[in-house]
């Protein structure tokens, strides 16, 4: 019996309209968006979603991002404080997910929601994922398109790697800009809280809201919280100063000195740039674990911007794995 393979769908009318008729009737399907590639279906559709938590292997506690064309459709699914609005109107379309209260016109399952009164939502900022999203015409969730808590994917190619054969198509737009998740913000208490750093930094969202609150410990609110996760199968070692024998080297800024020629090596960026860095992470993480290694050492990266994000990420791939 032939093994099903994903269709690779072009980012063309004919393409995204074809992507739009596979959500509606029910199937899987990867397309980019600023951030990563997001494994989408159908939000409303239990059973659809259902088939999201069975490709990725991924624990139904664990909430999915519903994604919107607009701020329009967005207030259909969710109740918008006046932080939340704020936010809205200064970063979408954008890298920022929101988590509200639900409204009583929502449509988004509890299944996406993982059963929670809130939802997280977002409205990408990028050309094609606006046009699927309008052509379905209902929210979309939509994770990563990878087996749960391994790398994301940046490219048609990584999640053709991961889910090829349990997706019905992947809308291939080339890599991805931003290159990290979204920012997640809770706008439910007194304060909005910083559940997930991500595509934009903490800084610009407090010019706009003030100081955002520390996430809540305990029960999981949104997605990117587990705490082993983006882990590519070999272990990291953060904050390395140097490459010990046999491991690869995942630099930033040239602070690796003294590399031999067939050590595997890469650095996010040679320039110390925080923006490239981000968008060459995941690619980076995969083609080291490609190599085969144990053991990927990870220079030092600066903690502050888009480096916040950067070290959320390796600090998750790098915990322990159940």
């Amino acid at each position: 019996m032939k093994e099903k393979r994903a269709m690779r769908l072009p980012p063309t009318a004919d393409g995204i309209a074809e992507a739009a008729r596979l959500l509606r009737d029910g199937g899987l399907v990867a397309f980019a968006t600023e951030t990563v590639y997001g494994l989408g279906a159908d939000a409303a559709s239990p059973t659809a979603v259902a088939k999201i938590y069975a490709a990725k292997g991924r624990p139904s506690f664990n909430p999915l991002i519903a994604h919107v064309p607009d701020g329009v459709a967005a207030r259909r699914e969710g109740r918008f404080p006046a932080e939340a609005e704020q936010l809205a109107a200064a970063f979408w379309p954008g890298p920022l997910t929101l988590v509200v209260p639900v409204a009583e016109t929502g449509s988004v399952c509890e299944l996406a929601r993982a059963g929670l009164d809130t939802i997280a939502l977002r409205a990408p900022a990028h050309l094609v994922a606006h046009a699927l999203l309008t052509e379905v015409g209902r929210p979309v969730a939509a994770p990563s398109a990878n087996r749960s808590g391994r790398v994301s994917p940046v490219t048609a190619d990584h999640v053709m790697e991961d889910l090829g054969d349990c997706i019905d198509a992947v809308l291939d737009c080339g890599p991805c800009s931003v290159g990290l998740e979204s920012t997640i913000v809770a706008c439910l208490g007194a304060r909005p809280a910083l559940l997930r750093p991500g595509g934009v930094p903490r800084a610009e969202i407090e010019r706009v809201v003030g100081p955002l609150e520390a996430a809540p410990s305990g029960a999981i609110s949104a997605p990117g919280m587990l705490s082993s996760h983006y882990a590519p199968r070999a272990r990291l070692r953060l904050g390395a100063a140097s490459l010990e024998r046999g491991e690869a080297g995942l630099d930033f800024g040239r602070q690796f000195h003294d590399i031999a020629s067939d050590v595997p090596c890469l650095d996010l960026s040679r320039a110390g740039d925080l923006a490239e860095a981000a968008a060459n992470l995941y690619s980076g993480l995969r083609r080291l674990d490609a190599s085969g290694v144990s053991v990927i050492a990870v220079a030092p990266i600066p903690p502050f911007g888009l480096g916040e994000a950067i070290m959320d990420r390796l600090r998750r791939a790098a915990a322990p794995r159940s």
